[in-house]
């Protein structure tokens, strides 16, 4: 399986259709039939749905397109390392994360860096624990940003010294608006709108005293800002990390914390033994240098 020919799989992924990839690959729509063909035989599996009209990928296919993504962007990352000058620090550093306002002290440290070797680029992925911890384990990331994550120590990690805290993103004319601080039994009526990390966390649940399926869970998210968005049209309360959204006079929204004493730690993470290119190393060292030495 060569990755010319996941390319060429992609492309087709991507424009549904034999004839528009050949034109943008630049080559032959005979060639490009018969790769495909003898990668299906090569995997065993019918990977794209041939039609008069348009491609579709079978589900075989859709598991090699997420793969193919993957290791094609290994390959780059894996090509850039060893292309970049070696008297010189140069390349790119790639770093995953959650939605937590946390990402501020890596973006002032790589600010910092930035400054002193402009040739080092930054690649930012967002996304929830599962995701993160999917592209580090696999090497597509360096470093990982983790809000309290239960299997942080399959990682070496630095906790950073912040400390999220829960609340309720509401309009501001709620009823809860009114109050300084969020009880379990304001939770229990109102309409509410949870993260699907959230259904997850076991802090909260214990906290609330309520199963999920007691509440009126009426919307799940995955990104703060689209949720927040509903809160402000009155569709619900948000249930969030604070900091995360600037309430201002844009969004008629505002934040109150539960009161709660659940501390939810946010570290930086990487896989053990792993080997660095120099821009990554040099993060790393930075990192250490502003957070300290304590690597778990």
């Amino acid at each position: 399986m060569e990755i010319r020919v996941l390319k060429y799989f992609l492309a087709v992924a991507r424009e549904s259709s034999i004839s528009a990839a050949a034109d943008t690959l630049h080559i032959t729509q005979p060639t490009l039939s018969r790769q495909l063909m003898d990668l299906e035989d090569e995997l065993g599996k019918q990977l794209i749905i041939r039609s008069s009209k348009k491609l579709s990928l079978t589900a075989d296919g859709m598991l090699l397109k997420k793969r193919a993504e993957d290791i094609i962007n290994l390959a780059d990352k894996t090509k850039a390392e060893f292309l970049s000058d070696n008297n010189s620090i140069t390349g790119d550093i790639y770093i995953g994360g959650g939605e937590t306002d946390a990402m501020r002290l890596i973006a002032r440290i790589a600010n910092e860096l930035h400054s002193e070797y402009p040739r080092v680029h930054y690649n930012i992925f967002s996304g929830d624990k599962e995701d993160i911890a999917y592209k580090l384990d696999k090497g597509l990331l360096d470093f990982g940003l983790f809000i309290g994550f239960d299997d942080i120590d399959k990682y070496e990690y630095l906790r950073l010294p912040v400390v999220d805290r829960w609340g309720l993103f509401m309009r501001v004319d709620s009823p809860l608006a009114e109050k300084e601080v969020i009880e379990p039994k304001d939770l229990w009526d109102i309409p509410l709108i949870i993260s699907r990390q959230t259904l997850l966390s076991s802090d909260i649940k214990k906290w609330i005293r309520r199963e999920y399926n007691e509440l009126n869970i009426i919307a799940t998210y995955n990104l703060l800002y689209n949720a927040a968005l509903m809160a402000d049209e009155g569709l619900g309360y948000v249930l969030s990390l604070d900091k995360l959204i600037r309430t201002n006079d844009k969004m008629n929204i505002c934040f109150r914390p539960l009161k709660s004493d659940i501390k939810i730690p946010v570290d930086i993470a990487w896989k053990k033994y792993q080997v660095f290119s120099k821009a990554a190393e040099l993060f790393l060292k930075r990192l250490r240098d502003k957070f300290g030495d304590d690597v778990y």
